[in-house]
């Protein structure tokens, strides 16, 4: 197992990518399958060099197509899903009002934790209409419970190739009342192409956000139960700005670690 990033914390998960396909009782290989559907919700992937290679080819589908707007294509993947009945309201991060369940879900929960340290080492290929992320949802087993842990995000407009990235993280509420808004991006220097480790340090009153190590934000009051990780590049045709449609933006992940006070140990990988 990894070696802590703490003296206080143990290993609790680690999913090295070594096996040569993913680790389907951890993983979900579709975005939202509950609102689209599996089939045009699978993520583009391949696993090679223990490292997991998400990306969006040129072929790939738009995500809820005539629905979500703005238009979206996403390949990611995440450590649990489940949905009411087909009709029913039931299901994980709506994302307007009302809406309904397109395609029934088994419930599966692979990797949900609740507090301790949580990051992947990645590097990211983006363009302009583009971004990579990490992030950590409540599973809507009831509604309040869906507030966001975003450990980060890197939207391709916002890189000086290179140079720097602007790096988001913080809490997005949704409709848990106890939660607040609090989210940054933070301009580092970073060449979000090489590879960089992102993490947040989860406690009961507050979460504490590194890259490579280093302290860059804190921030209090997140959720207290159990959240799901999401990992995802994504593409914004509408950010198009023309003779760019041959680009394939890529998140490619060396390793998803987790560490805290629970008993035992889980490994994926």
């Amino acid at each position: 197992m990894p070696e802590s990033p703490r003296p206080d914390l143990a290993p609790v998960f680690a999913e090295e990518f070594d096996r040569p396909a993913l680790d389907t009782s951890v993983w979900v290989p579709h975005y939202l399958p509950a609102r689209s559907s599996r089939a045009a919700s699978v993520a583009a992937y391949q696993i090679s060099g223990s490292c997991l290679r998400l990306r969006i080819p040129t072929d790939h589908p738009v995500w809820c197509e005539g629905d979500h707007e703005p238009p979206i294509r996403v390949s990611g993947i995440q450590s649990g899903s489940w949905s009411g009945p087909v009709g029913s309201t039931q299901g994980q991060q709506p994302f307007r009002d009302g809406q309904t369940v397109r395609e029934e879900q088994p419930t599966q929960w692979g990797w949900t934790p609740r507090e301790g340290w949580i990051g992947m080492r990645a590097r990211a290929v983006v363009s302009p209409r583009s971004m990579v992320s990490l992030w950590m949802v409540g599973l809507e087993d009831v509604p309040e419970r869906s507030a966001e842990i975003c450990v980060m995000e890197a939207f391709g407009d916002a890189v000086v190739p290179g140079e720097s990235s602007a790096v988001g993280m913080g809490l997005h509420p949704f409709r848990d009342p106890e939660v607040r808004e609090d989210f940054e991006a933070v301009r580092l220097r970073l060449d979000l192409a090489e590879f960089h480790t992102y993490a947040c340090d989860w406690s009961t009153d507050r979460v504490d956000y590194l890259v490579d190590g280093a302290l860059v934000r804190r921030v209090e009051g997140p959720p207290r139960y159990p959240l799901q990780l999401m990992l995802a590049v994504f593409d914004f045709p509408d950010r198009s700005v023309g003779a760019d449609d041959d680009l394939v933006p890529e998140l490619l992940v060396d390793w998803v670690r987790g560490f805290g006070d629970a008993p035992g140990a889980q490994s994926a990988g």
